[in-house]
């Protein structure tokens, strides 16, 4: 088998020649194209790194602020609310207005705490201690005593005390 001659034709030599150079010529505008693409979006990407990096920098320093800013406010909390609850008011038998009555008798006791800050009521809850177990409360005739259960002191002072016969 043999190729045949179109060397020597001028109209497939054009259009050789022609497919050659629009060969080259799209190979060149496609690496230009391409690069001025790529330019484009590293540009965009390095733009975008630094924006992130100083964005980033911003929340540090918000976050920073936002921390020290609760510390602050944590130091300057207050006493808000006083909640007395007697654990054992079944074991003998009082009735509920017996109970309200301790319950408002010990927490007005205990109004001197609200408005305090959190540091000065924790500081002294063995006073707090004192001041509970130490009251006796006639109620039908019989004399009671407190004694504290558990105590969580935040904005509310929850108090939970048991009822002994004294």
């Amino acid at each position: 088998m043999r190729v045949p001659p179109y060397y020597r034709k001028p109209s497939w030599q054009r259009f050789f020649s022609g497919m050659a150079i629009g060969a080259a010529l799209s190979w060149v505008l496609f690496l230009y194209f391409n690069g001025v693409l790529m330019e484009k979006n590293s540009k965009t990407i390095h733009e975008q790194k630094d924006k992130i990096a100083e964005l980033e920098a911003d929340i540090k320093i918000w976050q920073d602020d936002f921390a020290e800013l609760n510390k602050k406010n944590e130091e300057k909390l207050t006493v808000q609310e006083i909640k007395v609850k007697i654990v054992n008011d079944k074991k003998y038998k009082l009735d509920a207005l017996s109970i309200y009555e301790i319950e408002e008798q010990t927490k007005s006791d205990l109004n001197i705490l609200l408005a305090k800050d959190l540091d000065s009521v924790f500081k002294s809850r063995e006073l707090i201690t004192k001041l509970i177990e130490n009251k006796t409360i006639p109620i039908n005739d019989k004399r009671y005593k407190l004694k504290i259960k558990s105590m969580v002191i935040y904005t509310s002072v929850s108090i939970q005390v048991e009822m002994i016969l004294d």
